[in-house]
C-alpha cells in the first residue's frame, strides 16, 4: 500500500473539520483519569479523602515538585479507613540509588531505618530531602485496589530528588495491613510544612 502524504502548505487549518465514526476508550487496556489536585502552599499536610472508592481498581499520585520547608527531612505518607485517622499498620521496604555529579562516588542500598514491620506511623517515600532553593522531590506512587474487604492493599512508589551535588532515587513498597477499605491518603514531610508544589490522584482501568 502506497503511503500518502499531506503537505502542510495545502491544508486549511482556519476550517472546520469533522470526523466520523466511533471513537470509544472502552477497550483500552490502560486509561487514566485525573480525579483530584492538591497544591502546597505552607502546608502541614495535603491529603485526598474523596473520589478514593471501588470506582477504579488503580490509583496513582503524582508528585511535581514538592519543595520542603524544612531541610534534610523524609517526605511521608499514610492511609486512612475513616478519612480521620491515618494510622493503618504498614509493612514496608525501602531501597535507594544515587550517583554524584562529579561521578565520584554512587551506591544502591537498603535502608532499614525507613521501613515498618506492621507499625502505623507515616512511612518514608524519600530519605533525607533539602530546601536547597533549586531542589524538589518529583515521583509516583500507585495504591491497588483500596476498596477491597477481601485483600490487604499493596502500594509502590518510586522519587527522585537532589541531595547536594548527587542525584538521588527511593523506591518503596509494602502494604496496609487492613481489609478495611481504605478511603483517603495523606501526604506530609517528617516535620515542617510542604513549602510548595502539587500532588495529582489519578484513577487507572
Amino acid at each position: 500500500m502506497a503511503l500518502s502524504k499531506i503537505q502542510p502548505a495545502s491544508m486549511d487549518l482556519t476550517a472546520n473539520y469533522a470526523f466520523t465514526g466511533t471513537n470509544s476508550v472502552a477497550g483500552l487496556e490502560y486509561a487514566e483519569k485525573k480525579l483530584a489536585t492538591q497544591t502546597a502552599s505552607s502546608s502541614s499536610t495535603l491529603s485526598f479523602t474523596s473520589n478514593i472508592d471501588s470506582t477504579y481498581n488503580i490509583y496513582k499520585f503524582r508528585f511535581i515538585d514538592i519543595h520542603p520547608a524544612n531541610s534534610g527531612i523524609e517526605f511521608d505518607f499514610q492511609g486512612s479507613t475513616d478519612n480521620t485517622n491515618f494510622n493503618i499498620q504498614m509493612t514496608t521496604t525501602n531501597f535507594q540509588a544515587n550517583h554524584t555529579e562529579d561521578g565520584s562516588s554512587s551506591l544502591l542500598n537498603y535502608a532499614s531505618g525507613r521501613d515498618q514491620a506492621n507499625g502505623t506511623s507515616f512511612n518514608a517515600i524519600t530519605h533525607d530531602v533539602v530546601n536547597d532553593a533549586d531542589n524538589c522531590v518529583v515521583g509516583e506512587l500507585f495504591l491497588f485496589d483500596p476498596s477491597s474487604t477481601t485483600f490487604v492493599k499493596h502500594f509502590i512508589a518510586r522519587t527522585t530528588y537532589m541531595i547536594g551535588a548527587q542525584t538521588q532515587q527511593c523506591f518503596t513498597s509494602g502494604y496496609f495491613n487492613t481489609t478495611s477499605a481504605i478511603t483517603g491518603i495523606r501526604f506530609q514531610m517528617e516535620t515542617g510544612n510542604i513549602d510548595s508544589g502539587t500532588i495529582e490522584m489519578y484513577g487507572i482501568n
